[in-house]
């Protein structure tokens, strides 16, 4: 289902009967004028959806696997240097303690007051998404720093990049890839808030459709509820494969 609909978000503007700006009828058209009428200024509530998925999944995606990808070198990083610098793992994970205390919405907002735009957004979600799946990492990995094959390759002295990516990063992939998949709903989430905020990226993505949707909603409910459902779906699937991606992952640890 995930997979269903981020290839609709992605392949949409292909599939779109029309442009999201061109105005093909009268103001707030019931379905039947196009599958889902048109909004408040006659634009095709379809091709309007069917357009704005791309920039929410591809911006969504790129944050949440760069979040990881950082998250898991310094979750491994912190788990390595707690063996035998435990002061160093307390540096490491600390900050990372600090920034989880700063609420995702209000840390989006000061990004976004500082530049707004694309990058802004990018970055805001990258700096909430890190620190959660670090502490992820850093838990899982805790316990296999104590296997036998781990302290035999510190004791025959295997640099940091060898011991995490051949000694531990097998061990907690499982745990990552079912915390990637919470993280890419928070990330679908703040993009489309930072859209319904008019500080999004610029294009009319779901997080705008729905801001544009609200005010005319008695009028035209399709045009609101379509983009609430589009995200509503992902949301449930994303959370659907993050269950099964940990199920898989106890059964392999088991």
């Amino acid at each position: 289902m995930l997979a269903a609909v981020a290839l609709l978000a992605l392949l949409g503007p292909w599939l779109a009967p029309h442009s999201p700006t061109e105005v093909v009828g009268r103001p707030y058209a019931a379905p039947g004028h196009g599958l889902l009428g048109t909004d408040q200024l006659g634009r095709d509530v379809l091709s309007r959806v069917l357009h704005g998925g791309r920039a929410v999944v591809l911006t969504a995606a790129a944050t949440t696997g760069v979040g990881a990808v950082l998250g898991a070198v310094v979750g491994l990083t912190a788990a390595l240097a707690a063996v035998r610098r435990p002061w160093l793992d307390s540096l490491i994970m600390r900050p990372l303690d600090a920034l989880l205390a700063i609420p995702p919405l209000l840390l989006l907002l000061l990004f976004l007051s500082a530049a707004p735009g694309r990058w802004a957004i990018a970055a805001a979600v990258v700096m909430i998404s890190l620190p959660l799946s670090a502490r992820v990492v850093r838990a899982a990995a805790g316990p296999v720093t104590r296997r036998t094959h781990v302290e035999a390759a510190i004791a025959r002295g295997e640099r940091l990049p060898w011991l995490v990516v051949r000694e531990l990063l097998p061990f907690v992939a499982g745990p990552l890839l079912a915390d990637a998949a919470v993280r890419f709903v928070l990330s679908i989430y703040l993009v489309a808030a930072a859209g319904f905020l008019g500080l999004g990226t610029g294009t009319a993505d779901w997080g705008v459709q729905i801001a544009d949707a609200l005010p005319g909603a008695q009028l035209q409910p399709w045009a609101l509820a379509t983009p609430v459902l589009c995200v509503a779906v992902l949301a449930v699937a994303a959370n659907v494969l993050s269950d099964e991606l940990s199920r898989r992952s106890r059964g392999l640890q088991a």
